[in-house]
Formats: structure tokens, sequence, C-alpha cells
């Protein structure tokens, strides 16, 4: 097993800092590179347009923009003649431009739900896989403890910590106690 090892990830480059979590660090960067290379290009201009339009530079064209054409068209500006005096054709822009920046920002929001979904069901299988782990830890120390006579081996809180947890069952009670049975 012949692995090199990236420079950027050595002790001597951030010894404060454990391997195993520069390691998860550099396979999280990995795993977004992986994400944003795979997004289709609908969903990469979604992005961009929804990060541009989330900006102040977007807000500050707006505003210039918006006092342009008012000032224009109340005749503040005589150099150039009034071709919305109702405001009407300012208001259809501005309906059809909020039509899509909306589309815009669902579609991003949609991308953002489905890489969230995914690191949710990671998060769940990974704090399963640490609570089935600490609890065969809590009863391989409690059967050494009991064995070379340490008095706590008996406590029953460690006989609770010892069980293990059915992630079934705690769904259904949560169930149970978010939407508690309605009375007739």
């Amino acid at each position: 097993m012949n692995r090199r090892i990236d420079p950027r990830l050595t002790d001597d480059a951030q010894p404060d800092m454990a391997a195993v979590l520069r390691r998860n660090i550099e396979a999280m960067r990995a795993e977004r590179q992986k994400v944003e290379r795979e997004a289709s290009w609908g969903e990469r201009l979604a992005g961009h347009i929804t990060n541009f339009t989330g900006s102040l530079l977007f807000v500050w064209i707006h505003l210039a923009l918006v006092l342009g054409w008012v000032l224009v068209n109340v005749g503040a500006v005589p150099i150039i003649p009034r071709f919305d005096r109702t405001f009407v054709i300012l208001a259809t822009v501005a309906s059809v431009e909020a039509i899509f920046l909306s589309t815009f920002v669902l579609i991003s929001q949609n991308r953002i739900a489905a890489l969230a979904d995914k690191r949710a069901a990671l998060d769940l299988q990974i704090n399963l896989l640490a609570e089935y782990e600490i609890t065969h830890l809590v009863k391989l120390t409690r059967a050494i403890a009991a064995r070379i006579g340490v008095d706590d081996a008996w406590d029953p809180e460690l006989e609770e910590l010892a069980r293990e947890v059915a992630p079934e069952a705690v769904l259904k009670r949560l169930e149970t106690e978010d939407n508690p049975p309605r009375e007739a």
C-alpha cells in the first residue's frame, strides 16, 4: 500500500490538526469539487445568477436603473424623451424579472436541498455507527471493570449506556411525541 501523501496534510504543515481531521477536510473538499463538476450547465447558470442577484452590486445596479427610468419618465432629464409616462413598462419589466429570478433561486435551492439531504444521510450513518461503537466500548469497558473489581462497573447508568439503540424505536417515539393522537 504505497499512498502518496499530500504535503499540505503533513503534521509539519499543520501541527495543530490531527491527520484524520485533515484527511476528512480534504475528502469533503474533494466531494464539493466533484459535486460542482457534476452540476449541469443549467444548475451552474442558476447558481451564478442567484449569487449575483444576491449581491449588493445587483442592488446598486437596480437602484441606478430604476432611478434613471423614473427621472427620465417624470421629465427630469429633458434631453431624453419620456417613454413610460405611466410606468406600466417598468412594472411589466420588474414583474417578468421577478418571475425569472424566483425561478433561478428555486433551482439553486433545490440543488442545495438535495446536497443537504445527502449530507444528512451521511451524518445519520456516521452517528449510528458511532452509537454502535460507543455502546460496544461501554460494554467492553464495563466487562473489564467488573473483571478487575471496580465498583463502578455495576453503575445503573452504565447499564443504560450499554443498551443498543434501535433507530426505528427512536423515530417512532419522536413521531408519537410530535403527533399525539387526537381526541375524537
